[in-house]
């Protein structure tokens, strides 16, 4: 056989096996590598590169090293789920940098981080003053967490008493011009609400690039042609407005009438329509 054949397939093969090796390690080990995991993927590489390109190494041995090396983050990830104390030695733990607003040069000469790193970390998360901080930890994957302080943080629904909105995924319907009929059914669509809101903007399904059902329930496309302006869902918009109509009409109906009791009645269902306006009001406009 031909030499460069021979690493043509040795490297194929290889490349096979690493794939179902990283398949069985799982996502998590490629996303947050910890000693063991790290020690086993640089040696995983340099054991497939050698058997890839000396031919005088065997295949099967190289793939005997493969396993036995890809074996040793799993064994260490199941210790580490059953040990505390072999999870605190192998991925570590959390340093404070920041507490109630303090630096803890320590923590930071400990991990070996200047204060300008720091300050990068910090401006990472969009954090340009030290003094907003409140806590901060360096994470065992090296990220940095932070928690400002409680008059520097952003508003919340329910620091303003908002009735919380509980919003469902979104679902993808369309890509590429192609129907996801599975996606469509979880959205709670049909084929013929999706054609009206086609035709309603003006395209066929050939010409979007991407189609969404929002937690509402409305349509957002995006076509091919980036010159293409299709309209925005109004259907939140145009019903609130609606209903300030509406109370508007039974108040100006309350008014224009003579009769108490008609006018108690218009009154009334006024209060009512406002009420469900307040109520109703956080949804639709967001």
């Amino acid at each position: 056989m031909a030499q460069w054949l021979e690493i043509i397939l040795r490297s194929f093969s290889f490349l096979i096996m690493l794939f179902v090796i990283t398949k069985i390690i799982g996502k998590r080990q490629i996303s947050q590598l910890s000693f063991f995991e790290y020690v086993a993927g640089i040696t995983i590489g340099s054991i497939a590169a050698e058997v890839s390109m000396v031919r005088e190494r065997s295949v099967f041995d190289g793939f005997v090293a493969i396993v036995v090396w890809g074996l040793v983050p799993l064994l260490a990830g199941y210790i580490a789920m059953k040990s505390k104390a072999f999870r605190g030695v192998v991925e570590g733990s959390g340093t404070v940098f920041i507490k109630d607003g303090k630096v803890f040069e320590d923590n930071l000469k400990k991990e070996k981080y200047t204060i300008d790193e720091m300050l990068s970390l910090l401006r990472k998360k969009d954090v340009f003053f030290l003094e907003d901080v409140e806590y901060a930890i360096l994470e065992q994957d090296g990220s940095l967490n932070v928690l400002l302080k409680k008059d520097k943080r952003p508003l919340t629904r329910s620091d303003l008493q908002l009735v919380p909105i509980n919003e469902k995924e979104p679902h993808t319907i369309i890509m590429d011009g192609r129907l996801l009929i599975e996606a469509l059914a979880k959205s709670g669509k049909t084929r013929e609400w999706l054609n009206e809101e086609l035709e309603a903007a003006g395209v066929t399904m050939e010409n979007v690039f991407l189609g969404q059902v929002n937690s509402y329930g409305e349509l957002y496309i995006d076509v091919y042609d980036d010159q293409l302006q299709t309209p925005t869902p109004q259907e939140r918009p145009l019903l609130l407005a609606t209903l300030k109509k509406l109370a508007a009409d039974m108040e100006s109906f309350a008014l224009s009438t003579d009769c108490k009791k008609t006018k108690e009645m218009y009154a009334k269902n006024a209060e009512e329509i406002q009420q469900v306006i307040q109520r109703t009001q956080p949804y639709l406009l967001s």
